[in-house]
């Protein structure tokens, strides 16, 4: 009787492998730079044509190999550099377990060229599928060259599950900077559709780290240096002043190879307290040399999460020569007896402008107040006009008309800004009362009591007249009188550059040079104080972290709206505040802001009632 189970033929064994080590075209780089680097090349070319779905092709000047060889690497688990188990423990390579290239093969159109080091012609390999269809000899120079096409042709369901063209690029940057990272002494070349977009000669670590970040990096790094007995710790952390709100620039490596650990992450925020931002990340470039036997890199399939044996220690060891090196360069604070204490201001208020102070008025008087005829009681303030709320320049034409109706006495149950909420609230929000308490303003009904958070509902305010404008036109923007310049990293500036239309729609103009974006206009509803805190945050989403095509427009509209509430979302007077609680209530999201932040909460009488 023949039994149910049955063994899987290879290539569909290869195809269910490549699942875990090719899930996307960045992998197939990572694997064939890797192996270049085990090769002992001194120099590695990598060409890309739309973001590695058509082509990735790795060329090498290593050693090369044999034609029996060239045959064999694409066979499962067929590999040169771990022959018994124990070998697992004393690694000194990249790659080991044999499955990179029979799991590319598996799933992509495969052209192998390769020439030893000691042989006078090469052997060119093509596969298909997980099927040899060409062993010929071919003239070519020493080492290696891998051209992968038509990646996951036989799979169209994981072809189908690709990001855009510009998410898949970013992967594959990201890729490629963790290895040139890890290998300063190596030439790398970097070539998108036939543009050069990297070109690492070897060097020392600072200038591989300058080279990447862009020279505006070379003053903002701190050199560490600690050997003990039980890990080597040298490279560079940021200076604070230049810590991000992204964890962009942060790169951990072991024995020269890439590797995420949150334990460590947590020992480098811990080395920085006191320092930084609330909510900013330093830069840091750490490499730890350790005992290959007391590591495990054989725990996740991509290789990017390792064991160590004694992570307590080299916790505390990290923590300890980071204080260290920004103790001995004049950053970490210290104790001065002699100085005077008395201006000293918290850390958090240390790049906060001096606020001018505020004449204080009588907040309550209001010449557009009627009054009864007895006793000259308050009864309900009359609503301002169109043209008195546009102030002569709204997001509206003003009519003559608008201003005609300044002169007549209008009917105190109607009100203009009344008129601008939906009728589902125009009846019910009559607002009696608002009691500020900054960052929050308090508005009392008849039955209702909403707490708002002031800055949160201007996000939501600018946020919705902003893509109100932008998906009919152009965003309206302002000449900069003074060009203004910020200096930024090569991705940054690059990144700007390959969204320049989209900037340009939403009224942005700037001339960006290698690493430097210099701002012609902003958009007019941005104040110069905002434009290097929306750039700032504009470039963190677009630079460093993988978003669709699409929601950029919407990343950019929050990002200056998140800058201007900064300077312009606390209310400091209560017809503000009613001012921007109307126009909340106008927007069909009035609770929450575009990235999902609560905006207020509306308690009625009933549940208040329960409290007590």
């Amino acid at each position: 009787m023949s039994g149910i189970i049955q063994l899987l033929p290879d290539h569909i064994a290869n195809q269910i492998a490549a699942g875990e080590v090719i899930q996307r075209p960045a992998s197939v780089v990572k694997e064939l730079m890797e192996n270049a680097i085990d090769a002992g090349a001194g120099k590695v070319q990598v060409v890309i044509k739309d973001a590695g779905k058509t082509l990735i092709q790795v060329t090498d000047d290593g050693r090369g190999m044999y034609p029996v060889d060239a045959v064999r690497c694409f066979d499962r688990h067929a590999t040169s550099k771990i022959k018994t188990a124990d070998d697992l423990y004393a690694l000194t390579t990249k790659g080991f377990r044999g499955e990179a290239l029979a799991s590319i093969a598996a799933i992509a159109h495969v052209t192998l060229r390769t020439r030893f080091l000691e042989e006078d012609t090469g052997v060119e390999i093509e596969m298909e599928g997980s099927q040899l269809k060409k062993n010929e000899s071919c003239i070519c120079p020493i080492g290696t060259t891998f051209e992968i096409k038509n990646l996951f042709f036989n799979v169209p369901a994981r072809r189908n599950f690709l990001k855009s063209d510009s998410i898949e690029w970013n992967h594959i940057i990201d890729e490629f900077e963790r290895i040139a990272l890890a290998h300063p002494q190596i030439h790398f070349d970097l070539i998108h559709n036939n543009s050069e977009y990297y070109s690492l000669y070897p060097g020392v670590l600072r200038k591989r780290i300058v080279d990447i970040l862009g020279k505006n990096s070379a003053d903002k790094l701190v050199p560490i240096e600690e050997q003990t007995e039980i890990v080597t710790i040298y490279g560079f952390v940021g200076k604070p002043e230049f810590a991000k709100k992204s964890r962009g620039e942060q790169f951990l490596f072991v024995n020269d190879r890439f590797f995420k650990d949150g334990y460590f992450n947590h020992a480098i925020g811990r080395a920085f307290e006191g320092l930084l931002q609330q909510k900013h990340f330093p830069s840091y470039f750490l490499y730890f040399t350790v005992n290959p036997q007391r590591i495990d890199v054989n725990v996740h399939p991509t290789k990017t999460e390792i064991k160590f044996e004694e992570d307590r220690s080299i916790y505390a060891i990290l923590v300890s020569s980071i204080r260290q090196a920004l103790g001995k360069y004049n950053i970490a604070p210290t104790l001065d007896f002699e100085q005077e204490t008395g201006f000293d201001l918290p850390q958090s208020y240390k790049n906060v402008p001096p606020a001018e102070p505020v004449i204080q008025v009588d907040p309550h008087f209001n010449p557009f107040k009627t009054y009864s005829s007895n006793g000259g009681q308050n009864v309900k303030e009359k609503a301002f006009t169109p043209a008195i709320q546009a102030k002569g320049f709204g997001d509206k034409r003003i009519e003559q008309a608008d201003w005609q109706a300044f002169y007549q006495i209008e009917d105190e149950s109607v009100s203009a800004q009344s008129a601008l909420i939906p009728d589902e609230h125009a009846n019910e929000i009559i607002v009696e009362d608002i009691l500020l308490h900054p960052p929050y303003f308090f508005v009392s009904t008849a039955d209702e009591l909403f707490i708002v958070h002031s800055k949160r509902a201007f996000i939501r305010v600018a946020y919705d007249q902003l893509m109100s404008q932008f998906l009919h036109a152009p965003i309206a923007s302002q000449v900069l009188l003074f060009p203004y310049e910020y200096a930024c990293t090569k991705q940054e500036s690059r990144e700007w550059e390959s969204n320049e239309m989209l900037l340009s729609r939403l009224g942005f103009s700037a001339t960006v040079r290698e690493e430097l974006i210099v701002l012609n206009a902003v958009p007019t509803l941005l104040h110069d104080d905002g434009i290097a805190d929306c750039i700032s945050l504009i470039l963190e989403k677009i630079a460093y972290q993988s978003i669709d095509k699409g929601d950029v427009a919407h990343y950019i509209i929050l990002s200056i709206a998140i800058s201007e509430s900064r300077k312009k979302g606390t209310s400091s007077f209560k017809e503000e505040a009613k001012d921007l609680f109307d126009r909340l209530m106008t927007s069909k999201e009035f609770s929450m802001t575009p990235d999902g932040k609560t905006i207020l909460v509306k308690h009625t009488l009933e549940s208040l009632t329960q409290h007590f």
